[in-house]
C-alpha cells in the first residue's frame, strides 16, 4: 500500500481482499488520505467507527451471520456450532454469530477453530461432532472448510453447513466436488446467473463481450464495486481531488445500480445490507 501511494502515486484504491490485509493497510491509507472503495471483507473494524476514507460496498459479516442464524432458527435448528479461522476474519464472523444468537437468548453449542493457512481441523471436528449440532456456521478459508466438511461427513455428521460469502463459493464447490452437495453459502451480491436482475444482465453482457461466460459471485462483486467507483468519480466532476471523491461517494444515498441499492452518507460508509442464501447443488452448481 505504501508503494502504491508513495511510488505509484495512485489516486484511490479499490477492492482490497481480506480482513487482516485490509486492516493492516488502513492506517497507511488513512494517514495519506487515499480513499479505498469496496474492500472484499465484511469485518466490523472497517465499518465502526466510520473511517472517512474507507467505503464498504458489501454487507458486513454481522449482516451475513444474522441471516444464517435466522434461517437455521426459523427451520427449527437451534443447536448451532461455529467453526472459525483463528484470526481477525474468523473472529469477526464468530462475533456476528454471538450477536445473532444473543438477540434470540441463545448460546453457541460448540466452538472449533483452525490456524490460518492450515487444514489441521481434526480437533475442531472432534469437538463439534461430539456436540451433535443441527447447524455449523463456518468462517474460514475454503481449503480448511472443505477439509472440515469432508471429515465431518465421514464421521457421520448430518448437520447443516453454512458459510459466509468470503469463503469463495466456486473454489469451495470445486474443492468439495460431490461432498459439497447441500453446503450453504450466504452471498452479498445477487445471483450471477439471474439476468432478470438488471445489474446481473449488464454484468453478463459485459463479461460475454470480453469472451468470458464464467459468471460467479466474486467477479459480480468486483463489477458492482467498479460501478460504485465510476459513479463516485462522475459525481465528483472534472476537477478531481480525493476529498471531492469522498464527498461524492457520501452523496450516494439510496442509489439503485439495477436492483442493487447502495446507500452512503457522511455518517455511514456501509453501502449495502443485501444478503442472499445459496446452496451447492448437484455437480457443483449453485441453487438459490
Amino acid at each position: 500500500t505504501k508503494k502504491l501511494i508513495e511510488e505509484d502515486k495512485v489516486f484511490a484504491l479499490i477492492s482490497y481482499v481480506g480482513t487482516p490485509t485490509t486492516g493492516a493497510a488502513m492506517p497507511v491509507l488513512t494517514e495519506a488520505k487515499v480513499p479505498l472503495v469496496g474492500p472484499f471483507t465484511g469485518a466490523e473494524l472497517l465499518r465502526t467507527p466510520v473511517n472517512r476514507y474507507v467505503f464498504n460496498v458489501r454487507a458486513s459479516y454481522y449482516d451475513e451471520t444474522e441471516k444464517i442464524v435466522e434461517q437455521l432458527v426459523s427451520t427449527g435448528n437451534k443447536k448451532i456450532a461455529v467453526f472459525f479461522q483463528d484470526d481477525s476474519y474468523g473472529q469477526a464472523g464468530l462475533k456476528g454469530v454471538e450477536i445473532a444468537m444473543g438477540k434470540r437468548n441463545m448460546k453457541i453449542l460448540a466452538l472449533g477453530k483452525v490456524e490460518r493457512n492450515t487444514v489441521k481441523v481434526e480437533d475442531a471436528v472432534k469437538t463439534i461432532n461430539a456436540a451433535q449440532p443441527d447447524g455449523v456456521v463456518m468462517i474460514s478459508a475454503y481449503t480448511s472448510i472443505a477439509e472440515f466438511v469432508r471429515q465431518m461427513k465421514r464421521a457421520g455428521s448430518t448437520t447443516q453447513f453454512h458459510n459466509v460469502s468470503f469463503v469463495g463459493s466456486k473454489a469451495l464447490a470445486d474443492s468439495l466436488k460431490d461432498e459439497g452437495y447441500g453446503v450453504a453459502i450466504s452471498q452479498v451480491v445477487p445471483f450471477p446467473w439471474s439476468p432478470s436482475v438488471p445489474i446481473v444482465k449488464e454484468y453478463q453482457e459485459i463479461m460475454a463481450k470480453a469472451g468470458n461466460t464464467d459468471f460467479n459471485f466474486s467477479s459480480l462483486e468486483g463489477f458492482i464495486v467498479a460501478k460504485v467507483m465510476v459513479e463516485g468519480l462522475k459525481r465528483a466532476g472534472k476537477d478531481l481531488t480525493r476529498e471531492k471523491l469522498v464527498a461524492a461517494l457520501e452523496s450516494m444515498n439510496n442509489v439503485d445500480l439495477g436492483e442493487f441499492v447502495v446507500n452512503f452518507s457522511p455518517t455511514s460508509h456501509s453501502g449495502s445490507k443485501f444478503v442472499d442464501l445459496t446452496m451447492i447443488g448437484r455437480g457443483g452448481k449453485f441453487l438459490k
